[in-house]
């Protein structure tokens, strides 16, 4: 240790009056005016010189499989503004009172002491780190401390638009932000909590002050938002976006279940089907993050593989929590509180004795996902949000003049797709689409809902008065017998072994007639069970994609894309639905979009029922389908 001085010293000697940052630091904000240039030339030498003459690496800081720690991970918090089902149990969590949690001294004091010894990136972690009242401070103080490199943070994004200016300026230099769906009715259903568009608008303002890239944390369970995959990636085309796909993990009270976990690698081939030309990036050292790139693409996508590839063999990372306990591994149980010492007063060196005992009992890797979800560990709340790396349903508000939509009489609900980044480059405000303007009947304000706006998806909404007999659009050959039984009359599933896979579309629709009453509390989103259309558009997405349980000889079928629409139709008392689906396979998708609709209609039922048992469910039916060797069908 005896070099460290030294090293302390040459550091102040190169010192520049421009800050060193990590690859996700803005690059075009020079705090002293400096020209960009002669900033980096600056730091290409300081950072040669440091390569060259540094100390040894801390022996505190090294455990015994010789990992040497050099991040160190602060939760300032254990609160958080959100309650997102994979991080907290639904009832909360039991929170440290105030006098036990880390003060900002004490957080400065430990900081100071890990950076001493060779760490050089810190990252402020939660809970939320930016309810904290003084995280600007925290962030501007830790900027001052001779040899940090970079200064991140993890934030669910709520408050980022509003802080970020104020933390670009006291130095923060790397942004991870959690964003799990771009459905604003499901980014409600996941975080049990209302804020996608404050999310959107914090993404927006890192990428317009120069943040690159801009690191996008999006944890994929089954079931709930692996089909928004593409649509995710889809974002890097034009934006400095760092899309990370984490795999869901265990931790105490997000029910971890192995079934919801989708793999690296499935997910990898799910994007490789869309995107084959996917290239592998070189990984970084002690990265814990498997990256790739699009050619031509902006932005990269990334998967984190806790669970089914660990990347424990170049961890260099430690976590102290938001009351002062030192953990050295995030799926680890054992943690040794270093508040404690603290307000003993205990010295630096021992200080360094205790971290150095920990980290040297360190393992190698930790147990495996099957071992680590039965092991008693924090809810992940209590240690920081996710990693986030790693890191039911309430209403919508009503749209309003300050909604950044800018759609006036209609409670719109819209997501992302491969025109979002198109969007994004306009400011963050969408014109009004299709579907908003199109009204059924008239004479009061419409509700709209839909789960999915794509390019290729039909904009013009049902029209329930529609019955005219279906026409065949090509050739449809007859069949004499029932695909589904075999020559003996018995059930039988259709072999699909030998059918080319092509890619198949089918849109149906189903309407419900509420009455005048029903129909009002709907209208006005004033039912005491909550918003009818966002939960049955929930419920019809997820409908389509449980197809194959529901429906004993369907085929499961890998569904690239769900949409279900719903839409008000005041001349009937009505919600019309409309839900399509589309897959590239052997078998079609007729099946699924008929039970989205089905599934849906049978949702805003149950959403009414207690206003009125006098509501008709009907019309449900096959509007299109194309691809598949039977041509393709249109009803007109």
């Amino acid at each position: 240790m005896a070099a460290r001085p030294v090293s302390r010293m040459l550091q102040r000697v190169l010192r520049s009056s421009v800050r060193s940052s990590s690859s996700g630091a803005p690059v075009t904000q020079h705090p002293h005016g400096e020209p960009s240039r002669t900033a980096a030339e600056g730091l290409s030498r300081r950072r040669q010189f440091l390569r060259e003459h540094g100390a040894p690496f801390s022996a505190f800081l090294t455990d015994s499989f010789g990992r040497q720690h050099s991040y160190l991970r602060i939760s300032l918090t254990e609160k958080c503004n959100l309650r997102c089902q994979y991080c907290m149990p639904e009832e909360g969590v039991p929170l440290t009172p105030k006098a036990d949690l880390l003060t900002t001294e004490e957080i400065l004091t430990l900081a100071r002491l890990f950076v001493k010894e060779g760490v050089d990136k810190i990252r402020l972690t939660g809970g939320e780190p930016l309810i904290r009242p003084d995280v600007v401070d925290i962030v501007a103080r830790l900027h001052q401390l001779e040899g940090l490199r970079t200064i991140g943070i993890t934030t669910n994004g709520i408050n980022l638009a509003r802080l970020l200016p104020q933390l670009q300026k006291a130095g923060l230099s790397a942004i991870n932000i959690s964003l799990d769906t771009l459905m604003p009715a499901k980014f409600e259903f996941i975080v049990r909590r209302k804020g996608f568009h404050k999310v959107m608008e914090g993404i927006h303002k890192a990428i317009e002050l120069g943040y690159s890239p801009v690191k996008v944390n999006c944890v994929v369970m089954r079931g709930l938002n692996e089909d928004e995959l593409l649509d995710f990636v889809a974002l890097t085309e034009g934006l400095p976006l760092d899309v990370r796909f984490i795999e869901y993990m265990p931790f105490d009270g997000n029910r971890w279940n192995f079934k919801k976990l989708v793999s690296y690698k499935e997910m990898l081939d799910t994007l490789r089907q869309r995107w084959p030309e996917l290239e592998k990036l070189p990984e970084e050292a002690s990265s814990t993050a498997k990256a790739f790139k699009i050619p031509g693409f902006q932005g990269q996508l990334s998967f984190i593989t806790s669970m089914s590839e660990h990347f424990c063999g170049t961890c260099n990372r430690l976590r102290i929590t938001a009351d002062g306990n030192l953990k050295v591994c995030l799926f680890g149980n054992s943690e040794v509180s270093l508040r404690d010492l603290l307000r003993a007063g205990a010295s630096e060196g021992e200080l360094l004795r205790i971290v150095g005992a920990a980290v040297g009992r360190k393992k190698r890797q930790h147990a495996g996902m099957f071992s680590i979800a039965q092991m008693k560990n924090r809810p992940m709340i209590l240690i920081e949000l996710l990693l986030m790396l790693q890191d039911s349903p309430p209403a919508i508000p009503s749209i309003s003049s300050q909604d950044p939509f800018r759609i006036q009489g209609i409670r719109h609900r819209v997501s992302f797709s491969n025109q979002m980044a198109t969007l994004w480059k306009g400011g963050w405000v969408l014109q009004t689409p299709v579907l908003a303007q199109w009204r059924l009947g008239s004479g009061c304000p419409q509700r709209h809902c839909s789960s999915h706006l794509d390019s290729n998806a039909n904009t013009k909404c049902l029209s329930a008065v529609s019955q005219a007999p279906a026409t065949p659009s090509g050739p449809l050959p007859p069949s004499d017998h029932l695909t589904h039984v075999d020559t003996e009359g018995r059930a039988a599933m259709v072999d699909v072994g030998r059918k080319p896979d092509t890619e198949r579309v089918a849109v149906a629709s189903a309407v419900v007639l509420l009455g005048p009453v029903a129909f009002r509390l709907v209208r006005e989103n004033q039912l005491k069970k909550g918003d009818a259309l966002v939960i049955a558009q929930l419920a019809g997405v997820q409908a389509a994609k449980l197809t194959s349980q529901l429906i004993p000889l369907c085929h499961h079928v890998a569904l690239s894309h769900v949409h279900v629409q719903l839409e008000l139709d005041s001349t009937r008392h009505a919600v019309g639905i409309q839900a399509s689906c589309r897959a590239r396979g052997p078998t079609g998708v007729e099946m699924e979009a008929l039970t989205a609709a089905a599934v849906a209609a049978l949702t805003v039922y149950d959403m009414c029922k207690g206003v009125s048992r006098d509501i008709v469910l009907g019309e449900i039916k096959l509007l299109s389908k194309t691809g598949g060797q039977r041509g393709d069908f249109q009803r007109t």
